[in-house]
């Protein structure tokens, strides 16, 4: 089961499963969508998704080799779970946005004060939530 989910939360992996759930793609295309990937990572990717059988691979017969890639029916039903996932990370955004910045704050100040402070005395320490 780890295994699985380790392959499925893989960023790389959302990511393409997210493509192609509105379509099936080339792997140039996929590459050109894919911020930030690797054709190495890509290719890894795919085929780790097509072995776990949420993803079907076509290569059609022609000079040069054209392949296609798109979601199985299998991979329709991940693309449907992590949608879930997606539509809340939109929605609570902002909220992760404002604690990741009064976080930052706190970490700065309590960084600065104990700078300051003299360490023997204890002077300076915080406790946080």
């Amino acid at each position: 089961m780890r295994q699985i989910l380790d392959r499925i939360a893989d960023k790389w992996s959302l990511l393409v499963v997210a493509l192609l759930a509105s379509r099936r793609m080339r792997f140039t295309e996929l590459l050109r969508e894919v911020d930030g990937v690797s054709q190495r990572m890509l290719t890894v990717t795919l085929r780790q998704l097509e072995r776990d059988g949420l993803v079907e691979r076509t290569v059609y017969p022609v000079v040069p080799p054209r392949v296609e890639y798109e979601l199985s029916s299998l991979g329709v039903t991940l693309h449907s779970a992590v949608q879930s996932l997606v539509v809340w990370t939109e929605t609570h955004q902002v909220e992760i946005a404002s604690a990741r910045a009064a976080y930052d704050r706190a970490q700065q100040a309590l960084e600065s004060d104990h700078g300051r402070a003299d360490p023997a005395s204890g002077a300076g320490a915080r406790r946080t939530r």
